[in-house]
């Protein structure tokens, strides 16, 4: 499915940083946003329905795939990666984008929405949160992933992953098939130890400003995602949805947290559907999902 898409791998630099960013399709910009231990090639299998439709941006995060992994934690920084994204695109000739995230990309994509608005058409967040709004549950989580990212630095990144991937939010993949999974592990083993150390440190929830208040303030038509067997992300998804002025909030029957990887084709009639909406077109309904319009 993905060998007859023409897919192309720049160069681009933040101006600090030199990213990777994996190009595909013609059309309105679409820009892809992976989760923590990820790269852009995470999207491979949505991406040739997605790039039939969009100019397809995949960016490897900072610390991630074939982008930089600086030393300095300061560069993962929200803020950080959200400056990065604006002079991405910037490089890039993109003025206006459809943004949607996954998981530490949604939370991304969420900050750059809220930062910069008149860049974001619509937003899409699968898997995501605004952060910990409660002071003490971030001193909590940031010292636990000061735990994790010790743990990583001791003994590699092999380890990690082994012990990442038996993490409950990830027990619903067992049942996918055993090639497929280890294709996800095989892009999350060429991460670097100082990258995954960097992103846990400087982009981790407990790192990041909670942006709950911030919610009433995005305005751009916002899709929602959250799979039915992730219980604590569905509990989220809930709530910023009733938070947010114009979004839809979508529960995928069947799904854990990560809904592009474990379902593609239902992720991309999803998002395809929504985003077509978006730009005024008017689509079928898609199927299979608790929607509400908030």
């Amino acid at each position: 499915m993905t060998e007859a898409l023409s897919t192309e791998s720049r160069r681009v630099s933040s101006g600090q940083h030199t990213f990777n960013v994996r190009l595909a399709g013609s059309g309105p910009p679409l820009l892809l946003l992976h989760g923590f231990t990820g790269s852009s090639a995470n999207w491979l299998s949505v991406l040739p329905r997605l790039a039939a439709e969009h100019r397809v941006l995949a960016v490897d995060l900072i610390g991630h795939g074939d982008s930089a992994a600086p030393p300095a934690t300061a560069a993962y920084a929200m803020d950080a990666a959200v400056h990065d994204l604006a002079t991405l695109l910037d490089a890039l000739r993109v003025s206006r984008v459809d943004v949607a995230g996954y998981s530490m990309g949604a939370r991304l994509a969420l900050a750059f929405a809220v930062d910069q608005p008149a860049r974001v058409r619509c937003l899409v967040l699968e898997s995501g949160s605004p952060g910990l709004a409660d002071a003490a549950e971030r001193a909590a989580r940031r010292a636990s992933d000061e735990r994790l990212a010790a743990m990583l630095e001791r003994d590699g990144v092999e380890s990690f992953i082994n012990f990442w991937e038996r993490q409950p939010l990830f027990a619903s993949q067992a049942a996918l098939p055993p090639a497929r999974r280890e294709e996800l592990r095989c892009q999350r083993l060429r991460n670097s130890i100082s990258g995954l150390a960097g992103s846990l440190r400087g982009m981790g929830t407990g790192s990041q400003a909670p942006l709950w208040d911030r919610l009433p303030e995005v305005h751009m038509s916002t899709l929602v995602l959250a799979g039915e067997l992730d219980l604590k992300y569905t509990a989220i998804g809930r709530a910023m949805a009733a938070a947010l002025p114009s979004a839809t909030l979508t529960i995928a029957p069947g799904a854990g947290h990560s809904i592009h990887f474990e379902q593609p084709d239902h992720y991309t009639e999803l998002l395809t559907q929504f985003l077509q909406k978006g730009s005024g077109n008017t689509p079928s309904n898609a199927s299979g999902g608790t929607s509400h319009g908030h």
